[in-house]
């Protein structure tokens, strides 16, 4: 019996639709809130600057590269503005975002503040399906590399960040706008999916 379950599951998980990762994978979100939520500019006092640079699986021809720059600060005692550029790359698809954030603070209680910010900005992607990867170059008439692409895309976000000196939490929707970056026969290919982030601390 117990096998008819796990065998019942299996092709219920082989139904469902599957997506890979799109945005840019990081493990340690608290040193970058503001790539990912807009309220979170303006939230510490003075200006904060990142620069990050992942690279997975190296050693790998056309392994994921992302390197991130971020900046925000805090404009008079109830607005912040950053600005993010990202760039990533994973094997022959190049993607460059650059975003502007702001957020206004409305103090709830003493110490303790709910920031509301909004996120607007423009991702340039390029696929290049003609290079070379890890010594395979692909078929030019087959049809799935008839050509390179190169795009750009306008994109909104917003977010909310309550914070206190004990604790935070914030909730986030960075990329509101599904843009499809390669359509043919009325199938899309690189569909952007609106992604939800959830942080605390």
């Amino acid at each position: 019996m117990k096998k008819i379950y796990i065998s019942a599951l299996l092709a219920l998980l082989g139904l469902a639709e599957s997506s890979a990762q799109q945005d840019p994978h990081y493990t340690q979100y608290m040193y970058n809130q503001s790539v990912i939520n807009p309220a979170y500019a303006g939230s510490r006092e003075g200006l904060s600057l990142g620069l990050l640079h992942r690279e997975q699986w190296s050693g790998l021809e056309g392994a994921p590269k992302t390197t991130t720059f971020f900046g925000n600060g805090r404009v008079g005692k109830k607005v912040g503005l950053g600005l993010s550029v990202i760039s990533d790359k994973i094997g022959p698809v190049s993607e460059n975002n650059i975003y502007a954030d702001f957020s206004y603070t409305l103090k709830l209680q003493p110490g303790h503040n709910l920031a509301l910010g909004l996120k607007a900005g423009m991702t340039m992607q390029q696929s290049d399906f003609f290079s070379e990867i890890n010594g395979f170059v692909p078929d030019a008439n087959d049809p799935a590399f008839a050509e390179n692409t190169s795009q750009s895309f306008f994109n909104v976000g917003a977010g909310a960040f309550y914070y206190t000196d004990k604790y935070y939490v914030g909730f986030s929707v960075p990329n509101f706008l599904q843009n499809t970056y390669v359509e043919k026969n009325n199938r899309k290919f690189g569909s952007d999916v609106m992604h939800m982030f959830l942080t605390g601390g």
